[in-house]
């Protein structure tokens, strides 16, 4: 297999800057997240996509935009994790109510509105793109997915045949990009978390 898998973490946003829970609040890129976004688009100039997907969420769909990525179809499987309770929380908040919390293992409170996700909701969402994605992978075909940093963690994580949990030890900063490939015919991270610079 040839075929070469893009992540791309959206830009920065004033949530993201400070360690906020930016699930499904539809914020906006900040002016140097605008700037990442194009920084990133230099780096994907040369390539050829067969397939472009982003998250529905402005903060990635702009940065696919701004990075000049061609024929961007929305996926809402690539929103965010849904963190419920902890949307716009920060770490240290969280651990004021919850200490030694760790969104891994404890997750976040479901809400009876239908809020907040599982780590397992999140890998069933990511097994989905994964499907979807896997049409263009056998023609050989390069794919750009746009999304977000817990999100992109997780797919990572279900790529690599790995617990949705594993995503853990993927750290992903904003607007980086990952390169999800093949060696010797068996599913590798090519790159990770590479600053587009």
């Amino acid at each position: 297999m040839t075929a070469e898998v893009y992540l791309l973490r959206h830009g920065a946003t004033e949530w993201s800057a400070a360690g906020r829970h930016t699930g499904r609040t539809d914020v906006a890129l900040t002016e140097e997240g605008e700037h990442q976004a194009r920084v990133a688009g230099d780096a994907l100039r040369d390539l050829s996509f067969g397939l472009v997907l982003s998250s529905p969420l402005r903060r990635a769909l702009v940065t696919a935009q701004l990075a000049g990525l061609p024929d961007i179809d929305v996926d809402p499987d690539l929103q965010e994790w849904d963190y419920g309770a902890y949307e716009g929380l920060t770490t240290p908040q969280i651990r004021e109510g919850r200490p030694g919390w760790l969104l891994w293992d404890d997750g976040v409170p479901l809400g009876t509105d239908g809020s907040g996700e599982t780590v397992g909701d999140v890998g069933t969402r990511a097994d989905r793109v994964i499907a979807r994605i896997e049409p263009a992978i056998e023609a050989g075909e390069r794919v750009a997915l746009v999304s977000h940093g817990h999100f992109l963690r997780v797919l990572a994580a279900r790529w690599l045949g790995l617990a949705p949990a594993s995503g853990r030890y993927f750290a992903l900063d904003t607007a980086t990009l990952s390169v999800l490939g093949f060696e010797h015919g068996e599913r590798v991270i090519q790159q990770w978390n590479r600053p587009p610079v």
